[in-house]
């Protein structure tokens, strides 16, 4: 089997989507399919999130040119609303190759909202037309599957969750009465995931002993309003904003941190959230990310995503000891070495394939 696998972009900055394309490209190439990889930014050529030694196969030039150069079985979008999106749906169609659409939360509401006339007139225009001729659509949580329902495509939905890799450092029990305790955020730094709440909620609590650190590439200048809400909260001495970590500073940072906050207002699957349960890592999260089951794993909580919220939430994962934390950590990395390997998802992502090929003969 041929499978297209298309993405806006592999660069790390650009978050989740950049990791769990080129990681599901990786797995499906060792369950033996034949995968052209093709980037908008062209950034496929040069990502560091794909092993030199790869069989994938790299596609450069236009969207028309990496199809007709590789000649698929089945192609596989992977986002929505920008013209190559538009592009390999028109392609698909007219020659008869089945399209599946992993929409990566570009359908929940708030995503909707954010530049909300554009979208409309998309919207109207070729994109959900171009949903309706999808053989599959995809979604990374059963939360997103719902708004995808909702909105009457008459096109099967399938829910696979992200996989995520387990690294082989484990973290080390902290001392508490040594250092300083560190919350980590890690992600883009953008409206979506809530940042000016933490920090609002942050010079509420202001937790003995902790540190918060932010860390992420800035998007659309927002890094600068988050410098701006931390000065007038007067809250510099105990919030390190610092920028984008990849590779080793990455693992340092996960490693060494006590707990996880990501105070999102929507998300498709949280691909930041998986990486640090892997790395042991509790988590504070918000109900607008499809992790509600934290609490009752043992490994994190979930808040409304409002400050009040924030708050409480801050209030009672800050006032733990460092076993309480360690022990709801290793929790999590359990339940991820366990349901979310990357090559069930290539195994469940090979059905869906088959099912589209097939579907597509019948018609």
């Amino acid at each position: 089997m041929k499978v297209l696998l298309t993405a806006t972009s592999l660069q790390p900055a650009y978050g989740g989507p950049a990791y769990s394309v080129s990681r599901l490209a990786i797995a499906l190439n060792g369950a033996g399919v034949r995968i052209g990889l093709w980037t908008a930014d062209q950034s496929v050529t040069t990502t560091p999130l794909l092993p030199p030694s790869s069989r994938i196969e790299r596609l450069t030039g236009s969207a028309t040119q990496a199809f007709r150069a590789f000649g698929a079985d089945v192609v596989h979008d992977n986002g929505m609303w920008l013209p190559h999106n538009h592009r390999f749906a028109k392609l698909a169609l007219a020659h008869r190759i089945p399209r599946v659409v992993s929409t990566r939360g570009m359908l929940q509401p708030w995503a909707i909202g954010h530049k909300r006339w554009k979208k409309r007139l998309a919207w109207s225009m070729y994109q959900r037309r171009n949903l309706q001729r999808a053989r599959h659509l995809h979604a990374t949580s059963h939360a997103e599957a719902q708004h995808l329902s909702r909105l009457d495509l008459g096109v099967p939905i399938d829910v696979i969750s992200n996989g995520v890799d387990i690294p082989a450092v484990h973290r080390q029990l902290r001392d508490d009465a040594r250092g300083t305790k560190t919350a980590l955020f890690l992600g883009r730094l953008y409206p979506v995931k809530g940042l000016p709440m933490l920090i609002e909620a942050w010079s509420r609590v202001r937790p003995a002993g902790w540190r918060l650190q932010i860390a992420g590439p800035d998007e659309a200048g927002h890094r600068a309003e988050i410098e701006r809400a931390i000065a007038a909260a007067g809250i510099r001495d105990v919030i390190d904003v610092i920028g984008r970590l990849d590779g080793e500073a990455k693992l340092r940072a996960l490693v060494e941190a006590d707990l996880f906050v990501l105070p999102t207002h929507s998300e498709g699957f949280g691909m930041a959230i998986a990486e640090a349960l892997a790395h042991g890592l509790p988590v504070l999260t918000t109900t607008a990310a499809p992790w509600l089951s934290l609490p009752e794993r043992g490994c994190g909580w979930i808040v409304e995503p409002s400050i009040d919220a924030i708050v409480a939430g801050l209030r009672e994962s800050t006032s733990l000891d460092s076993a309480t934390l360690h022990a709801m950590g290793a929790k999590g990395r359990e339940w991820m070495a366990a349901a979310f390997t990357w090559d069930d998802v290539a195994t469940r992502f090979l059905s869906v394939y088959d099912q589209a090929i097939a579907g597509e003969c019948s018609r």
